[in-house]
């Protein structure tokens, strides 16, 4: 039998990939509502200034860079990142990396960077912090997957494979940890004007201003965390307006 999610729970959540975009975009939504926020990402110099905007809202940022993408000796540390920042009870695993090319040509070696970053630094974080918060008495678990995950786009094929398996790997764990008062979240964008579209890995032409902004993702994000104990949103689509792009 399923046990609720405690009202009395700590606000403190811990949000991965939180140096921009999206990321950070749900990062602010989660201070603005009261949130003591641990940020993640691969750099320090990138994460102060959100850390300082964060505290401005009263309330506790601690940053930690930790690159997720580095698969020896991950577990450990984040169970450093955890056992610094204490008591939390939402996980949002938001880091991630775009990759467009066909897959008939696609390098093997690219295609474990994608797979290690979008889909096994989230089951080793689901690992480090489900422990965490069963003993805090539940929580809240987030994880971005994307709209690929349930539409074929032609040249995202790795992209779409890694958010299908977030997807499924969501469903499993929901049904796992249900009875520990740990709700599992998957929210799936459409199209998300972030720095995603200007890095190295995607080459795609589209129309940016037509895409969902990441503030209205993050808000949709912390609309999932704030509802009542005995309800969750386990899967849930965003779209633009406008549609797929």
């Amino acid at each position: 039998m399923q046990n609720p999610v405690s009202s009395d729970l700590p606000r403190r959540a811990l949000v991965t990939g939180a140096s921009r975009g999206l990321g950070s975009a749900i990062a602010h939504a989660l201070a603005q509502a009261g949130y003591d926020v641990a940020l993640v990402a691969r750099s320090l110099d990138t994460l102060k200034p959100i850390q300082e905007k964060l505290t401005a809202y009263g309330i506790e940022a601690k940053a930690y860079a930790v690159d997720l993408a580095e698969m020896e000796g991950l577990q450990h540390r984040l169970a450093a990142v955890l056992a610094d920042f204490g008591p939390l009870s939402v996980v949002v695993n938001n880091a991630g990396m775009g990759y467009t090319g066909p897959l008939a040509t696609m390098p093997l070696g690219d295609w474990q960077r994608v797979m290690d970053l979008n889909v096994t630094s989230v089951f080793q974080c689901t690992q480090a912090v489900v422990p965490v918060l069963r003993q805090g008495g539940g929580g809240t678990i987030v994880n971005i997957a994307s709209i690929a995950a349930k539409s074929a786009f032609p040249d995202w094929g790795a992209y779409t494979v890694s958010k299908a398996a977030i997807v499924a790997l969501s469903r499993v764990l929901a049904a796992e940890e249900r009875a520990h008062g740990i709700r599992v979240v998957t929210v799936s964008p459409g199209s998300v004007n972030t720095p995603l579209w200007d890095t190295d890995t995607v080459q795609a032409n589209f129309d940016r201003s037509a895409m969902l902004t990441p503030e209205i993702v993050a808000q949709t994000v912390l609309h999932t965390i704030l509802l009542p104990p005995e309800a969750v949103i386990e899967d849930l689509t965003l779209m633009p307006a406008g549609g797929a792009l």
